[in-house]
């Protein structure tokens, strides 16, 4: 059976032998087009998530790491081309096969040790909770004690009354009053 199209044969050869052309250019050199999947990257209060599309694409196929702040996705898609079959031939094949990669810059903030990946429908999704960020607390310079030359740092406990006082600052205070 012939389909027809908008298109008549000699320009449909013509395109054929373009992209046989840009083919040949830009392949590596094992004679496989790279390809890369899509991605979409989003972002909540809680995590990062990463959807890669993969159709056709077995999950066992695919390797997630993560390292020194870099999450990297590799894979290979198997062709089902099968060249040589005598009752069938292709006219066009725009399906991309072979290895890709992609990496991603990992933002700060992020628990990568707790990374979370699921395969479904040929989507992989890549979920990556955040860290809880440290509190800063404030430090207290102590004054310098007259005899020993250091200066002496401490963190403040808070008196009763709600003001707060150093501990070594009590003790300086005490050796000042001693008679000497």
């Amino acid at each position: 059976m012939i389909y027809r199209t908008a298109l008549s044969a000699p320009v449909f050869g013509l395109r054929r032998e373009i992209d046989r052309l840009f083919e040949d250019t830009f392949s590596r050199g094992d004679g496989v087009n790279a390809w890369s999947p899509a991605v979409d990257v989003a972002e909540t209060d809680k995590e990062l998530q990463l959807d890669l599309e993969l159709p056709g694409i077995n999950p066992d196929d695919v390797e997630i790491t993560a390292e020194n702040g870099v999450l990297t996705v590799r894979g290979q898609k198997h062709s089902e081309r099968k060249e040589g079959d005598e009752q069938s031939r292709y006219h066009l094949v725009e399906r991309s096969y072979g290895s890709f990669s992609r990496s991603f810059q990992l933002p700060q903030g992020l628990d990568d040790s707790k990374i979370e990946a699921n395969c479904e429908n040929g989507i992989l999704s890549i979920r990556i909770p955040k860290a809880a960020l440290p509190q800063p607390r404030r430090i207290q310079i102590g004054k310098q004690v007259s005899g020993k030359g250091t200066n002496d740092v401490s963190v403040q406990k808070p008196k009763p009354n709600g003001n707060s006082v150093s501990q070594n600052a009590v003790k300086a205070q005490a050796a000042a009053k001693q008679p000497a």
